[in-house]
């Protein structure tokens, strides 16, 4: 039994189909694999343009996820000096 690659056409719907639900897909190996992407994609409610926008910038829920994981930035420039082995916290001797 061979496995054919996904069509570029396959593909392309892929693309469409996945902006339009505001979902994410595997990058399929075969053309069966899209086929079930394809289905699963088509299943799903499509999102309206306001919710692709508010998915893609809404800055509180993403600094409520750097919070909740601990992602503080860090500048470099200002806490450490040196390089290497004789790298020291700024402020200390």
């Amino acid at each position: 039994m061979t496995h054919k690659p996904p069509t570029r056409r396959q593909l392309s719907y892929l693309r469409a189909l996945a902006h339009q639900t505001g979902q994410t897909f595997t990058y399929p190996k075969t053309s069966e694999q899209a086929s079930r992407e394809i289905r699963r994609l088509r299943a799903v409610k499509p999102c309206s343009e306001i919710e692709l926008y508010l998915e893609r910038f809404d800055v509180a829920a993403e600094q409520a996820a750097r919070a909740a994981n601990c992602d503080v930035p860090v500048d470099l420039g200002s806490e450490v000096t040196g390089h290497g082995a004789t790298a020291t916290w700024r402020g200390r001797s």
